[in-house]
């Protein structure tokens, strides 16, 4: 890692913003950094080298931060979701139970033995992705929360969930640094909600912005970080320390100044940083090699699709669980925490992560139909 190749994933982060331009697409950021990645990594040129130390520490903070902002997105605080947590729950638990049948099964029939790691994948949701297209359709009304609180309790299950299914051998250790993490992420909750509750929040935050200080941020990052160094010490994904502190954050509601600064280092640094490392780290050359690899990842994401349609007999329209199938941090974990751990066989993280893009294509054009039928409403 040099300072000509930092900046040349700097520049290559920007096909991310250049790719999702067009709004009426609902295409995500992450889309073109992903696929600049793939260019110049291994796929490609070779010009970036994913196994780089400093690289690949780099793109560990980016994942961190990435799981953290992911974590701030699941509204825990809205009032308005938590009364169709029950609604939402049904629909998540159904989804659920059909993404295990399904998982098993494409486990079975492609012989790679990681159904549990398939079905959480296909029962996920993202709702670092689905509340944002919500609020830029301006969606209302009980159907909405009810797809709100679904994609939240999704969300969450699945990413506490994967470090336990990834590598199962070591589960009972998994789930022990899960529990430490977990633990550590409730006092950060209370500590922060104290400060909040006695007005020193506040102070500081006055303070900070009169003098310049950026203190919010700063004790932000030291947390996050704080708790990923536990989650390596105790041999779990520093994912689940991103998201519980996240989620704790959540919990009190994030400052708007530390909101946007902490949206400038990760969109704009560490964010595309971490999602070109992980593009470059993708071996698309192995589908030639295992190409059953290609059907694997179009199954799972038309397998994801199909169990959330499920919904419909609770209540929820086709093109609302269409797009609670979209699904991005949980696969980009996966493929993460299951490169690093050397549990996946080979071409198998490419295809988990066409399996995301399908269900992004989907969500997409599910977005475009429900924009369509609100504008024809009004």
């Amino acid at each position: 890692m040099t300072f000509s190749t930092l900046a040349l994933v700097i520049v290559l982060g920007l096909s991310g913003p250049l790719l999702a331009l067009p709004q009426t697409w609902h295409i995500p950021v992450i889309l073109g950094e992903l696929i600049a990645g793939i260019i110049f990594g291994t796929t490609g040129f070779g010009v970036l080298h994913p196994s780089d130390p400093i690289f690949t520490f780099l793109a560990d903070m980016g994942f961190a931060l990435v799981m953290f902002v992911a974590g701030t997105h699941v509204p825990v605080r809205d009032p308005a979701v938590r009364t169709a947590l029950g609604r939402g729950a049904v629909r998540a638990v159904l989804v659920g139970l059909l993404a295990t049948a399904a998982g098993f099964g494409i486990a079975r029939w492609f012989d790679t033995g990681h159904g549990a790691v398939y079905a959480v994948l296909m029962a996920s949701s993202s709702a670092a992705l689905v509340l944002p297209i919500i609020d830029s359709l301006g969606l209302r009304g009980n159907p909405v929360l009810a797809l709100t609180a679904q994609v939240a309790i999704a969300d969450t299950a699945c990413v506490l969930s994967l470090p336990l299914v990834i590598d199962p051998a070591n589960a009972g250790r998994a789930a022990l640094g899960a529990v430490a993490v977990a633990a550590a992420a409730t006092v950060l909750f209370f500590v922060l909600r104290k400060l909040e509750s006695s007005g020193r929040r506040r102070r500081v935050h006055r303070l900070s912005e009169d003098r310049a200080f950026a203190l919010e941020l700063r004790v932000s990052l030291a947390v996050l970080f704080t708790l990923c160094a536990l989650a390596t010490q105790t041999r779990v994904s520093i994912m689940l320390a991103g998201f519980a502190a996240g989620l704790a954050v959540a919990g009190i509601g994030e400052p708007r100044r530390v909101a946007r600064q902490l949206f400038a280092i990760n969109d704009g640094f560490l964010g595309p940083l971490f999602f070109v490392w992980l593009g470059a780290r993708l071996n698309l050359r192995e589908f030639g090699e295992h190409p059953r690899l290609i059907l694997l990842g179009l199954v799972l994401g038309i397998g994801a699709v199909l169990v959330h349609f499920t919904t419909r007999v609770a209540g929820q329209p086709i093109a609302f669980g269409t797009l609670a199938a979209a699904q991005v941090g949980v696969p980009v974990a996966a493929v993460t925490v299951g490169s690093q751990l050397h549990v996946l066989v080979p071409g198998e993280a490419s295809a988990m992560m066409l399996g995301a893009l399908c269900t992004i294509t989907a969500a997409a054009f599910a977005a475009s139909r429900i924009a369509a039928a609100s504008a024809h409403t009004e």
